[in-house]
C-alpha cells in the first residue's frame, strides 16, 4: 500500500489564482495553476544529492545554495501555467524562449481581438545613438500628440478593412494579413520555475524594452515572490540584483580598490579598450559594460 499524497499547496497563490494583473493599456497576465513550491525545490534536491545535502539544515539555505551554485534541476520540479494578453510584437519577443509549452490565440479560426496597444503623446520614445536597439528620453509633447493622432488613425483604418473582409467573406486566415502588430492576442504560457527565472532575467533587465519588462515585473514581483517566496529572493540576491565580472574586469577593479589608477588604465589599454592618448576614444561596448559595473562598486573609472 502506497503512502497517500496530497497536492503542493501555496495559499498566497491560490487566493490569487484566476486574478488579472493589469499591463499596459488592456494587457493583462494571470495564474491559472501551479505544480510545487520551495518546499518541492528542496524535496528533488535532498533525493538527487541524498546525504550531501545534510550539511544544509535549513530548506531556506538549501535553495540559496542551490541557486548560488547554478544547481538548476530542482528548480525544474516547480511549473506554473499563465493566461497573458500581450500585443503582438511584445508578444513576438515573448515567445522567443522556447523553453515553455504554449497555446495561442488563432486569428485563423477566431475573429481577432478588437483591442490594439496605444501610446500616449508623453511616451513616444526616441532611438538611442549608441545602438542599434533600445531608445533614450521621450519625443517632445507636441510631435507625440501628431504620431498618436496618427496611429489611432492606423489602427481605425487597418480594423475597418478588416472586418470589411470578414464581411465580404474573405477566410480570417486571408483577412487577418494586415492587422498591426499593436493587436492584442492571448496565449496560456506553461514554464519550469528554472526557464522562468531565466525569462526573468532576460526581461527584467533595465536593457529590455519596456513593453515585455512590464509583464516581466509583475510576473516576478506580483506572481512568483507569492508562490516561491525562498527561491524568488534567492533569484533577486543572486542573479537579478546581482553583478557578474569578467576576468578583466576584476583585475582592472583590483588595481582600482588598491589605489593604482595608472595600473588599471594600463590594462585597460591592453584590453583594447582605450586607444592612445593622441587618438580619439572611439566606442567600446565592453568597456561601457566595465564602466557601469566600476561606478555600481563605487569606484572611478581610469578613463
Amino acid at each position: 500500500m502506497t503512502d497517500a499524497l496530497t497536492r503542493v499547496s501555496v495559499p498566497t497563490l491560490d487566493e490569487k489564482l484566476g486574478h488579472k494583473w493589469k499591463v499596459l493599456d488592456d494587457g493583462f497576465v494571470r495564474p491559472i495553476d501551479y505544480l510545487g513550491s520551495d518546499a518541492s525545490i528542496v524535496q528533488a534536491a535532498r533525493v538527487s544529492y541524498g546525504a550531501g545535502t545534510k550539511s544544509v539544515h535549513e530548506d531556506a539555505g538549501l535553495v540559496r545554495y542551490l541557486m548560488r551554485h547554478g544547481h538548476t534541476t530542482p528548480f525544474e520540479m516547480c511549473e506554473i501555467k499563465l493566461h497573458v494578453r500581450a500585443p503582438m510584437d511584445t508578444w513576438r519577443q515573448w515567445i522567443r524562449h522556447r523553453t515553455a509549452s504554449v497555446n495561442e490565440y488563432s486569428t485563423r479560426y477566431s475573429v481577432a481581438i478588437d483591442s490594439q496597444a496605444t501610446t500616449r503623446p508623453t511616451d513616444w520614445r526616441a532611438q538611442i545613438r549608441s545602438s542599434r536597439q533600445g531608445s533614450s528620453g521621450t519625443l517632445s509633447l507636441q510631435t507625440g500628440a501628431h504620431l498618436t493622432a496618427r496611429e489611432k488613425l492606423l489602427h481605425n483604418l487597418a480594423r475597418e478593412i478588416y472586418e470589411e473582409r470578414l464581411g465580404a467573406d474573405v477566410a480570417r486566415e486571408q483577412a487577418r494579413k494586415d492587422l498591426p502588430l499593436s493587436t492584442y492576442t492571448e496565449a496560456y504560457w506553461k514554464i519550469d520555475l528554472h526557464n522562468l527565472f531565466h525569462f526573468l532575467a532576460l526581461r527584467m533587465d533595465s536593457h529590455a524594452q519596456l513593453e515585455i519588462r512590464a509583464y516581466a515585473e509583475i510576473v516576478g514581483r506580483e506572481i512568483v515572490a507569492r508562490w516561491c517566496p525562498i527561491a524568488w529572493r534567492a533569484f533577486c540576491d543572486y542573479r537579478l540584483d546581482a553583478l557578474q565580472l569578467t576576468s578583466l574586469e576584476v583585475r582592472l577593479i583590483s588595481a582600482l580598490t588598491a589605489g593604482n589608477s595608472k595600473e588599471a588604465e594600463t590594462l585597460a589599454l591592453g584590453f583594447g579598450w582605450l586607444q592612445h592618448q593622441d587618438e580619439k576614444l572611439r566606442p567600446n561596448r565592453e568597456r561601457t559594460e566595465a564602466e557601469q559595473k566600476i561606478r555600481r562598486l563605487g569606484l572611478v573609472p581610469p578613463w
